[in-house]
């Protein structure tokens, strides 16, 4: 009798079971989430009640709570999409403290009234300055190609 054979196609579940974030992944994400709520209430307080005082500063405030809402999100999903919308956000934020850290120093006279990244987030406690370096790190050690490397050296 002639060979049978049968192909079997094998599929993967499209649902992601791995946990979002474990340790100080959760940690740096709680954070996140209490920067989200606080420079978005700060920014929204400071749009409504004083906006033409200092509509640049105001409204840096505001992006600088987009970003950390945007970022907070992003780094609670492990999905291939939402990493790459972690990086973004992460490095913008990075960029957007350096920038207007710089700026607040050189030229105080664009920021009559404090940002969120004001002098390197000094109104804070530096928090901002530290966190996207806390996020560029955690999202690198957290690749799960990276995570697949070191279970197989294990």
């Amino acid at each position: 009798m002639g060979e049978q054979t049968t192909d079997r196609l094998v599929t993967t579940p499209t649902t992601d079971t791995r946990r979002p974030a474990y340790g100080l992944g959760r940690v740096l994400i709680l954070v996140y989430g209490i920067f989200a709520v606080a420079a978005s209430a700060r920014a929204s307080v400071q749009l409504l009640r004083n906006a033409a005082e200092a509509p640049l500063a105001y409204s840096l405030s505001a992006l600088a709570g987009v970003v950390y809402i945007v970022a907070t999100v992003a780094l609670a999903h492990n999905g291939r999409r939402m990493r790459r919308v972690g990086w973004i956000a992460v490095v913008f934020e990075l960029v957007g403290v350096l920038t207007v850290g710089t700026l607040s120093l050189w030229h105080p006279e664009l920021f009559p009234h404090d940002t969120v990244w004001s002098r390197y987030g000094s109104g804070y406690g530096y928090v901002p300055a530290v966190l996207p370096l806390l996020g560029i790190a955690w999202l690198w050690h957290s690749s799960p190609a990276r995570v697949v490397a070191r279970a197989e050296r294990a």
